[in-house]
């Protein structure tokens, strides 16, 4: 059987992503952040979006460019800290935020791709994170219901990649975007490297092919990406 050449230009990949649209964003700051996926979806200006994110990126790059433009209606997050920008924003109710402790965002995401509902955890039960959440008794316990997490859209960031879409990450870039991979309908990966068809080792592939819809090689890698430079 033939494999299926997913390869697909920039400008196009992002294209299928609609005003309205749930995002996914792999990354841990800089490490695994699809920066020039991100720079294509602020100059297509797609409106109204849900970020999934770890963090917000710092002022002045990554999401905050999309936060400065106005195309975010509501992120999904475990902070904002290093993002001033993206504090002030929440603060005057120019977009909302939801707060998520950062193993519960993952097991959200996982959850959200193996097809469960929910999870159930006390984690935060006694804190703000939980105070609105629905709660279930069980064995004496009272937990907090956390919705599993999908998106219409995931755009992570690979070390590389073949024309199919199994992808390998390197070190800590490694984070949210296996995970992402599985819990969005539709899955766009840039990769620094293109590689043939048989050229990752199977032990080596991070994310299998089936989960991907577009891959993306990237050329120069922008100045954002400076500190992960190897």
């Amino acid at each position: 059987m033939k494999l299926p050449d997913k390869t697909t230009a920039l400008e196009e990949a992002v294209a299928h992503i609609p005003d309205g649209a749930t995002v996914m964003l792999g990354g841990f700051g800089v490490p695994g952040t699809p920066f020039t996926l991100i720079q294509e979806l602020l100059r297509q200006g797609q409106r109204e979006l849900t970020l999934i994110k770890n963090d917000a990126n710092e002022t002045g790059m990554g999401v905050d460019h999309l936060l400065s433009a106005g195309q975010v209606a509501r992120l999904i997050t475990t902070h904002i800290g290093l993002n001033a920008h993206a504090i002030e924003l929440m603060n005057t109710g120019r977009i909302e935020v939801e707060f998520c402790a950062q193993g519960i965002l993952a097991e959200r995401i996982r959850a959200g791709g193996a097809g469960l509902g929910a999870i159930l955890t006390d984690i935060g039960a006694e804190t703000e994170l939980a105070a609105h959440k629905q709660r279930v008794e069980i064995d004496g316990r009272s937990l907090v219901v956390e919705t599993a997490l999908r998106a219409d859209v995931a755009l992570i960031h690979a070390n590389s990649a073949d024309p199919f879409g199994n992808l390998d990450y390197v070190a800590t870039a490694r984070n949210f975007n296996p995970l992402m991979a599985m819990a969005a309908e539709r899955v766009i990966v840039e990769t620094e490297q293109l590689l043939p068809f048989g050229a990752l080792a199977a032990d080596n592939v991070h994310t299998p092919g089936p989960f991907v819809d577009h891959v993306v090689e990237l050329g120069t890698l922008s100045k954002e990406y400076a500190i992960v430079r190897r």
